[in-house]
């Protein structure tokens, strides 16, 4: 075998090794991809993990807390919204776990529908499940099964019908129906973020004796800034 002979056919080797290589990988992404797409199918996860978060304190509508308490920390948010769903797993917990479950604040969620048409069916199924003291546990369970974003999942009748499900909801009939008429009020609590300036969820505000009104929180990094400002509305 001559010298360029045996370069074409090292070269040719080294080719289909790069190919295989290259194959492999690609491989491997798709079944990352497949493995961690799990939001959006009926089968709903987190259900223990938001029930014992959940437990023992009082949702009315969309407010999860002492209706009574002094302090309102409002949350703007689009239930299709990665961070969100970050806010609702990393941040917001050791509030609720303290200062709401003292009786201290409550949380308010408005949606914040800015990602794209099915966050609003989403938003309107969430507010049903509120119609019958589930709402916040509707809207954990939905963070913590979310897909892509405006991928479908969203407003898929036998996935809100399953995380209502998971959510406790009793009634889906009458779920069913409340959903239907929800989309108005969707529509306003998100007109009345953008009147507040808001362009990005989630987005927070906060209202107590000391805050002098409704004061803008923007979206504030920890949850300590968080408890801070909770205790100075106070």
């Amino acid at each position: 075998m001559s010298e360029a002979d045996r370069r074409s056919r090292l070269l040719r080797i080294a080719a289909g090794a790069t190919f295989l290589a290259l194959a492999a990988v690609l491989v491997l992404i798709a079944i990352t991809a497949s493995g961690s797409g799990d939001g959006g199918d009926t089968e709903i996860e987190g259900k223990a993990a938001v029930a014992k978060l959940l437990e023992g304190i009082p949702q009315r509508q969309m407010t999860l807390g002492d209706p009574k308490a002094a302090v309102e920390l409002i949350e703007f948010g689009d239930l299709q919204c990665p961070t969100c769903a970050g806010y609702a797993e990393e941040i917001l917990p050791a509030i609720m776990e303290t200062q709401v479950r003292k009786g201290e604040a409550k949380i308010d969620f408005r949606n914040f529908t800015i990602i794209g048409p099915e966050s609003a069916a989403a938003g309107a199924a969430a507010l049903a499940a509120a119609a019958q003291g589930r709402g916040w546990s509707f809207v954990e369970l939905f963070y913590r099964n979310q897909s892509a974003e405006n991928s479908g999942y969203a407003d898929d009748d036998a996935f809100l019908r399953a995380l209502a499900r998971a959510a406790g909801v009793a009634d889906l009939g009458r779920w069913d129906a409340d959903r239907a008429r929800m989309t108005g009020r969707v529509e306003e609590t998100s007109q009345e973020a953008k009147n507040l300036g808001f362009d990005g969820t989630p987005s927070f505000a906060i209202k107590g004796p000391k805050a002098g009104g409704i004061k803008l929180l923007g979206t504030p990094e920890t949850t300590g800034a968080l408890e801070d400002a909770i205790e100075e509305a106070g």
